[in-house]
């Protein structure tokens, strides 16, 4: 295993202490419990938002704090979920007096902790909600989860929802906003490699030389099947069709196309794919009407990406284009 760390032990302390003195404008790093929050929280009047989830899948999600999209971030270990108490602590510090969604993505030990912390929160006197992201049409069920995992939607939903929440819309309506953005997306991912997890010192699973994981989740979970490795037209097509059947997706649409790097494939490849997928919904008679091109639910050095499309209207696009700034995505500033 060849990883620029210190110690195992020490990865995700040692993240947010470069993350705190990389983006000491923009947010505030907090150590036992770990928690992420904007600089500037909690913001009067305006509603929360909380996400968070295990590390490993930077720059998702403390690299998505700051304004216009999350208020806090809550980073578990490596590939591991959240405590409630990370939760409960970067809810209460982030509470403006207008509510707080919490934006979890759907693995059995996000749910749970996140259900344990809002409980919590309602009882110190919080308005809590929560919205579950289950996006991901390659399989029902998981090692990690019971239903469909929450993957690609989860970065948009918290862009929309930030910048709703940032307008001064109420809990109740950023909630349903989030609900929306849940119900009109669909992802699914592919990998050409494994990731190694620090602790565990080796590759998650093996792929030979000549193979792929089409459906494969971001913890290096199976997918729907091992296929024999195609070229880049070919997997986004294994990708996008299901996609477009699931919701279904028809002519006429406009969408949002966000192609994701999982952490070891190259932009050049990452644009390959997007060039793929503008000539194969063109002849679907669907519209990308913005983009998102990138590696911002990574796998640690897994190489592979994913596919998630937004159907989009006149609201959604306006949320979307409305200004952002965190560590790691940012315009209209």
């Amino acid at each position: 295993m060849k990883k620029l760390i210190n110690a195992t032990e020490n990865v995700v302390v040692d993240a947010l202490a470069g993350m705190a003195a990389a983006h000491s404008d923009l947010i505030s790093v907090h150590i036992a419990p770990h928690y992420i929050t904007r600089a500037d929280a909690p913001v009067k009047g305006k509603v929360g938002l909380v996400s968070g989830g295990g590390s490993g899948h930077e720059p998702m999600h403390g690299g998505f704090v700051g304004m216009g999209m999350l208020d806090a971030a809550c980073p578990g270990e490596v590939f591991t979920s959240p405590t409630p108490d990370q939760m409960l602590e970067a809810t209460k510090a982030v509470d403006g007096g207008a509510g707080v969604l919490h934006i979890v993505k759907n693995y059995t030990g996000d749910v749970m902790n996140f259900e344990m912390a809002a409980e919590m929160a309602k009882a110190e006197g919080s308005n809590v909600e929560a919205v579950v992201i289950d996006d991901d049409v390659a399989v029902k069920d998981s090692l990690y989860t019971a239903g469909r995992r929450g993957v690609g939607a989860t970065v948009l939903a918290e862009k929309i929802c930030g910048a709703a929440a940032e307008a001064g819309k109420s809990l109740a309506e950023v909630a349903d906003l989030c609900r929306k953005v849940n119900g009109q997306a669909r992802s699914m991912g592919m990998a050409l490699t494994s990731c190694t997890v620090p602790a565990a010192g080796k590759p998650t699973f093996e792929l030979g030389e000549g193979e792929m994981e089409i459906g494969i989740g971001i913890h290096g979970e199976p997918g729907r099947e091992r296929r024999a490795l195609g070229s880049a037209a070919e997997i986004t097509k294994q990708l996008t069709d299901p996609i477009l059947e699931d919701l279904p997706f028809a002519k006429g649409d406009r969408v949002l196309a966000f192609v994701n790097g999982m952490g070891g494939t190259p932009l050049i490849e990452l644009y390959i794919v997007y060039n793929e997928l503008v000539k194969l919904l063109g002849q679907h008679g669907i519209t990308i009407e913005r983009h998102l091109i990138g590696p911002y639910i990574t796998s640690l050095e897994m190489a592979g990406c994913s596919i998630t499309l937004l159907k989009l209207d006149d609201e959604l696009v306006q949320l979307w284009d409305a200004p952002v700034h965190t560590p790691a995505l940012r315009w209209g500033v």
